[in-house]
């Protein structure tokens, strides 16, 4: 590689080609698992504290083929969407009012920053007291952890939108509604799927939170049993495969912003 195309690689917000992206992602992939695998099988560390790559990809294969592993990564994800989905659908909208009207983020201001920074964790009891421990009690924790910042992230959303566009639309005669209608949203939307891949993310440590504290299957709940029996393979599983839920989802986040909002800039 040429000097001058060293540096170009290195300059401040300078575009490289996709292929080059997705191409250094897996090899920075691949050499972490290599990592894993010198590091665990010349490294003399017991197997109890760092399990070998295959050991846990050979549990990984067995509880694919037997189909356990499918049940708790079914189940995982019908908990995460259906906390994320009532997250969005509570807090998109109140963060839009509270963004857009002083008055209403004057009454949600101290409501939002004092449940924010609760610890779910410190919640759950509560929660389980409520609610008790079936699906109910889980999805709540997801939507309890994520519902709050979503909606103070959508409102300096909004607050972020140029007051100008605004005020030209005002004097080209829209009303209030044509104003949120066709300039809020628009504006907010590509900034509103990064929040949203982020809440996604929150999300998912939420309910792997859950699935310890008061479940009977999931992704959690293996890891909470493999970890009594100090069977590390089996934890090293688990969040190996949360780690690439994790990453499917966030790319189907980026794929649908970048369909749906070509013209913003690129993520």
């Amino acid at each position: 590689m040429k000097p001058r195309t060293r540096r170009s690689l290195f300059r401040i917000r300078r575009d490289i080609h996709p292929r080059l992206f997705n191409t250094i992602m897996i090899v920075t992939f691949m050499l972490l698992i290599a990592f894993w695998y010198v590091g665990s099988n010349f490294s003399g560390i017991n197997p109890i504290f760092l399990p070998t790559p295959q050991a846990t990809f050979s549990y990984l294969g067995q509880a694919l083929s037997n189909g356990s592993l499918w049940e708790d990564i079914a189940i995982s994800c019908y908990r995460v969407l259906m906390g994320f989905l009532i997250a969005v659908v509570i807090g998109v909208p109140l963060g839009l009012l509270s963004g857009a009207y002083k008055i209403i983020g004057a009454i949600m201001k101290p409501l939002i920053e004092f449940f924010r920074y609760l610890p779910v964790s410190a919640l759950i009891p509560l929660i389980m007291v409520w609610t008790g421990v079936g699906e109910t009690a889980k999805i709540t924790i997801i939507v309890v952890g994520a519902v709050f910042s979503m909606t103070a992230m959508i409102a300096d959303i909004v607050k972020g939108i140029q007051i100008d566009l605004i005020n030209t639309a005002y004097t080209l005669g829209a009303s209030q509604g044509q104003v949120i209608k066709n300039v809020i949203i628009p504006a907010m939307m590509p900034s509103v799927m990064d929040t949203m891949r982020m809440v996604m993310g929150w999300a998912w440590t939420y309910l792997i939170m859950a699935e310890m504290l008061a479940s009977s299957s999931g992704l959690g709940y293996s890891i909470m049993i493999a970890e009594r029996f100090m069977k590390t393979y089996i934890i090293f599983g688990g969040i190996f495969v949360i780690g690439l839920l994790g990453l499917l989802f966030d790319r189907i986040f980026a794929i649908i912003n970048k369909r749906l909002f070509h013209w913003a800039e690129d993520i």
